[in-house]
């Protein structure tokens, strides 16, 4: 559904092309930029079809489209049916990197839809207008577990006889619920994994039980530059909804915390789509006539007073950290009036035992390692806005590109860590120089030099962005005295190590020489590597757990070697988070 997106048309028309779309079909209502006339020669040159959306009065925009097309013969024709919009990319994330390929195996699992959750991308801190192409100018989004961006579209088998199409997902048709047709629908998220019965029946996000990006997710590009925000006020919105183009809105769209380039795995193969399009002298004309249309339309918006405050306002929403951006708040639950709507089918799959009828939480939110990070590359180029809470008197980012999520929620009500900072004095008690290897943003180490006098403290990490932000949180904090607080992130193995040797590591105990070894991330250093160390200056051992079954793990992995080594645990310690080996005298 489309209206007045000739400046952006030929882009997205491409990219679907592109990656295995045989079909595109386009409603459109009262455009007057070209989107028309564009259309019209797509489908005079084979390459699509183009429908008036005729709005019945009293209806909205959208729902009109989606009546028309539920009886449209080209859509009761189609195998599978996706519905979307302009400012929506499908990304194939699936190793084939077609949709055909992801159909494939989503058919062999024996599959008929596949729900495919947003990722919100904002502008990238871009302002003017550019012709550049959309997926190649906004390259930064939401994390991709932050839920206010769960919104789904669904790619489904489609029979105009049992669905009702809809914005997100269709609905099974009232007369086929009380049958066995349910039990047919197998819908997979964007990983390839089942769906969640209840799905079948209602909701239109992924929750944290069914979100994935595996295999395909939808790039939304809702707000793009400001000027091309702008260019939308000029248009409206497809539902109508008045003034829902305001800065709020762009605060909640305007996500750039993490980059995501995935889609441009697509990008040469629609070029080269584009490319061809642009050899039709017509379609050649209206496209570029259009993008000259827009451009002098905004020329002249850009000397109004209202297009600086538009734009001021936009760059100030900008500024909003994600903990921060509120959205529509959504309706009361009322459990009585769903249980009043369900059918006798969607009562009978809700009566099942949570086991079987949940998936198990997605990876990613709460480390089984209890590692606080986001897995993978850690990219901190460039500013984004976040909030700086109080943890334990240490101001501590509430940043995304850094932060797990449920490690987000700590920090933001001041209990990151919480354990260990509490109890880290008693553990240092009598230490003067404590090396700690996975100090991550060195919280503990500046926790610990804020409360303990002459104390020495080295946090090392290998990831170097992790260091980065150590240091600026210890500027922010005021904690600058580098004779105290040392942070590195040199590498703990050197190239020529063995297979249990620790170069890098080996000279950190014979420059530094610490009486104290926290090891806060024990996988940088397994028993066997221990084992090679000359640990002479050392006399107390560290290995913070986040569970008794950690706990227990680490003590049958590290007690062997450390007795060999002249260590033994301090069983009492256990009770406060860590498990402490001291040098036998």
């Amino acid at each position: 559904m489309m209206k007045d997106e000739a400046p952006f048309l030929l882009e997205w028309f491409a990219h679907h092309l592109a990656v295995g779309f045989t079909d595109i079909l386009v409603y459109t209502n009262d455009c007057s930029d070209g989107t028309v006339e564009m259309l019209q020669r797509l489908e005079e040159l084979g390459l699509g079809y183009h429908r008036p959306n005729t709005i019945p009065e009293g209806q909205k925009p959208q729902p009109s489209a989606l009546n028309h097309a539920q009886a449209e013969p080209l859509v009761r024709d189609a195998d599978w049916v996706l519905v979307f919009d302009a400012d929506e990319f499908l990304a194939i994330n699936h190793p084939s990197g077609t949709l055909e390929g992801m159909l494939d195996d989503a058919v062999a699992l024996g599959a008929n839809g596949i729900v495919i959750t947003w990722r919100i991308f904002g502008s990238g801190g871009v302002v003017d207008w550019s012709r550049a192409p959309v997926t190649e100018q906004y390259t930064r989004a939401a994390p991709p577990l932050w839920n206010k961006g769960w919104g789904v579209k669904t790619l489904f088998k489609f029979d105009h006889q049992y669905w009702k199409l809809g914005i997100h997902r269709p609905s099974i048709k009232n007369k086929w619920l009380e049958t066995e047709f349910p039990d047919s629908v197998k819908w997979l998220n964007g990983s390839g994994q089942p769906m969640e019965d209840y799905f079948k029946f209602r909701g239109w996000r992924s929750i944290r039980r069914t979100i994935g990006y595996d295999w395909a997710q939808m790039n939304h590009y809702a707000v793009k530059s400001v000027d091309s925000y702008a260019v939308r006020k000029f248009r409206g919105n497809v539902n109508n909804k008045k003034d829902k183009y305001n800065a709020d809105y762009w605060s909640l769209q305007d996500r750039n915390e993490v980059e995501d380039t995935a889609i441009l795995r697509h990008a040469e193969r629609r070029a080269e789509i584009v490319e061809e399009l642009l050899k039709d002298p017509v379609l050649n004309e209206l496209h570029y006539a259009a993008l000259e249309r827009v451009e002098k339309r905004l020329d002249d918006y850009r000397q109004t007073e209202a297009y600086q405050q538009l734009r001021d306002s936009l760059i100030e929403a900008g500024k909003v950290p994600i903990t921060q951006v509120e959205a529509k708040p959504p309706q009361a639950r009322d459990p009585a009036k769903i249980a009043a709507l369900m059918s006798r089918v969607e009562k009978k799959v809700a009566d099942h035992p949570m086991e079987e009828r949940r998936n198990e939480t997605v990876a990613g939110w709460a480390a089984p390692d209890g590692d606080p990070y986001m897995e993978g590359t850690i990219d901190i180029s460039g500013d984004i806005a976040v909030e700086w809470v109080a943890n334990h008197d240490i101001e501590l980012p509430a940043d995304p590109r850094i932060f797990a999520p449920e490690t987000l929620s700590a920090i933001l009500i001041g209990r990151f860590e919480r354990r260990h900072a509490r109890n880290i004095a008693g553990y240092l008690d009598g230490c003067a120089r404590v090396l700690e290897i996975g100090t991550g943003v060195g919280f503990i180490p500046m926790r610990t030099i804020s409360i303990s006098q002459g104390l020495v403290y080295m946090g090392q990490d290998s990831r170097a962005p992790l260091i980065e932000m150590a240091k600026r949180i210890a500027a922010r904090n005021g904690i600058e005295d580098t004779s105290r607080l040392k942070l590195s992130d040199g590498p703990l193995r050197l190239p020529n190590d063995g297979a249990c040797e620790a170069g890098g590591l080996a000279a950190y105990l014979n420059d530094f020489r610490p009486d104290a070894l926290r090891i806060a991330r024990p996988a940088d250093v397994p028993p066997d590597l221990l084992g090679n160390l000359d640990l002479k200056t050392v006399r107390r051992i560290l290995i913070p757990f986040v569970s008794d079954e950690q706990a227990e793990a680490f003590r049958n992995d590290y007690t062997p070697t450390l007795n060999a080594k002249g260590f033994a645990e301090d069983a009492d310690r256990a009770g406060s988070g860590s498990l402490q080996f001291d040098r036998r005298p």
